[in-house]
């Protein structure tokens, strides 16, 4: 074989090379962007056509109906309670839920004996299924057998015993209680990890110079927590505003749907009410909803990351 050939077919197999080198990454992510179109774009635009029709699901009685379904959802004021109740979780979520998360994950990261125990206690809460804790929580605000008014009627507290998921001053904020109790062991193992990072050297340094713990924790600690606290927020966020299966499953959206969420409307219409044009809108608008704030989180956070 002469030299020109050998040169000729090792340039075209550098040239196969490259053209792999280059291939490789779109054969690799490939799965991933079928499955996403499959399960995540293709039901988006899906959902996005069926909110211009007429339909009960059932059948091919399907009817465009132009922009009726979207008239209809701005003068909804069912559906614009159900998106104020999922703002006022997203809001308590953060204001209650990360606080805590940041205390328990402090004093976890600095306990030295039973630190693992606690760690999975506290971490039980997460562990559970929503629909369990939800039929859990359920019998313990029950009015009448319940074990909350039962020890207030032991303390003699009979005024403040109250049907804690009937009354609609109430529901809501019992709801609140619950998602808080269930999703603090998440951000704070988030805030642990993030500690569990920090140099211990600088904690010793300070101590040395005689630094007090709440000077380490909102000096040192707390500025190196920003990015987690950033990303927190925003799954705080996220996650409250598509809740479904606790609320479902504790008050059903009611009462009088004072604790009514975006998520279950939306099922009552599509399910109940069997309207799956109008079921759509709703659920073409809880997307434009939670883009739209989770777009502002992400700056307001990024905005608080810069000024600490």
């Amino acid at each position: 074989m002469s030299g020109g050939s050998q040169q000729s077919m090792t340039l075209r197999s550098r040239q196969s090379y490259r053209r792999a080198q280059k291939l490789a990454p779109f054969v690799f992510l490939a799965p991933a962007i079928i499955l996403l179109s499959v399960f995540l774009l293709y039901p988006l635009i899906y959902s996005f056509q069926l909110s211009f029709l007429d339909w009960n699901g059932l059948g091919n009685g399907a009817r465009f109906n132009g922009l009726d379904n979207w008239e209809r959802l701005l003068s909804d004021a069912i559906f614009w309670q159900s998106a104020l109740n999922n703002i006022y979780l997203a809001v308590f979520s953060v204001l209650i839920q990360l606080p805590i998360a940041v205390v328990l994950a402090v004093v976890l990261d600095e306990a030295a004996k039973g630190s693992r125990i606690l760690k999975i206690l506290y971490f039980i809460p997460l562990l559970m299924s929503s629909v369990a804790l939800g039929v859990l929580f359920k019998n313990i605000f029950d009015p009448n057998f319940g074990p909350i008014n039962a020890i207030l009627a032991e303390l003699g507290l009979y005024d403040w015993t109250q049907d804690w998921l009937g009354d609609p001053d109430l529901a809501l904020g019992s709801v609140i209680a619950v998602v808080c109790w269930q999703n603090v062991p998440f951000y704070m193992v988030l805030f642990l990890a993030a500690l569990s990072s920090f140099p211990r050297e600088i904690v010793e340094a300070a101590n040395l110079d005689g630094a007090s713990q709440s000077t380490i924790f909102w000096r040192l600690k707390l500025p190196h927590l920003q990015g987690t606290f950033r990303t927190a927020v925003l799954l705080a966020v996220i996650g409250s505003m598509r809740y479904f299966d606790l609320v479902y499953v504790m008050t059903d959206g009611g009462p009088e749907h004072s604790s009514e969420m975006m998520a279950t409307y939306m099922y009552h219409t599509v399910f109940n009410s069997f309207e799956m044009g109008y079921g759509s809108t709703i659920a073409s608008a809880m997307f434009i909803i939670i883009t739209v704030i989770a777009a502002i989180s992400m700056r307001l956070s990024k905005r608080f990351e810069t000024e600490v």
